[in-house]
């Protein structure tokens, strides 16, 4: 099962911009949502559903200046990498891109392959860093920590097991994850594993998680495997 990363991709050009959102769509893990303005860039990031893992963005955009935008979206406390795109290559504006909170900078034209290996690189770094944080229901959860902050500042301990079980759930996008995917990816090729250790995961996940652990609201079983619903509001489980 692949996990589709949704991208902001803000370019004003319509060539450049519809066959680089192809090429994402193609990769099969990545869903670009496209603006071609500073506005429409940002009523995407303001939308009530919005969630992107990464921000491709060029530097000349009509209504503005793409290195002050990421700057704004810093000052906003947006992490999610972005990486600016431009048609200068001098050192004076990789310096100034860098300095506004890009996280790379890449000068058109440039080739596809490059830049969706620069994207998971940055993806990767960014997921192992102690910036990425995911809402699920009333909790923050931190991976690179792995706890769940709830209200009121309380804490719940995860494993790393643990943690990494909801980090693959929350990407799924609340579509349910089968069994043997998450035993793959959380634990790989392991024959001692077997689905009772994953259950027994799973039971431990609810009863930090869930208010009612015995009727699972935010983590349930669907379709012979599992399906997180980080949206749903759950009243805090006992702390961990």
């Amino acid at each position: 099962m692949t996990i589709v990363r949704p991208i902001l991709l803000v370019d004003d050009d319509i060539d450049l911009r519809d066959t680089l959102a192809e090429h994402l769509a193609c990769d099969g893990t990545f869903a670009a949502t496209v603006a071609g303005t500073v506005a429409e860039a940002e009523a995407a990031l303001n939308s009530p559903d919005a969630r992107f893992d990464a921000v491709l963005l060029d530097v000349a955009l009509p209504d503005g200046n793409g290195r002050d935008f990421c700057a704004t979206l810093r000052r906003q406390n947006q992490k999610m990498p972005i990486i600016l795109l431009t048609g200068s290559d001098s050192e004076a504006d990789v310096v100034r891109g860098l300095e506004s909170g890009a996280n790379d900078y890449i000068t058109k034209p440039f080739r596809i392959a490059e830049l969706m290996a620069r994207l998971r690189a940055q993806l990767r770094t960014f997921e192992a860093s102690e910036h990425a944080v995911f809402t699920i229901g009333p909790y923050t959860f931190r991976p690179s920590a792995r706890v769940l902050l709830g209200p009121e500042n309380r804490r719940i301990r995860l494993t790393e097991k643990e943690a990494a079980i909801l980090r693959f759930l929350y990407r799924a996008d609340r579509r349910p994850v089968p069994r043997d995917v998450l035993l793959h990816d959380v634990w790989g090729y392991n024959e001692m594993v077997t689905t009772h250790t994953l259950e027994t995961h799973i039971y431990r996940l609810r009863q930090k998680l869930e208010q009612d652990p015995s009727n699972a609201r935010m983590l349930v079983t669907q379709h012979g495997g599992y399906r997180l619903d980080p949206a749903l509001v759950a009243a805090p489980a006992g702390m961990a």
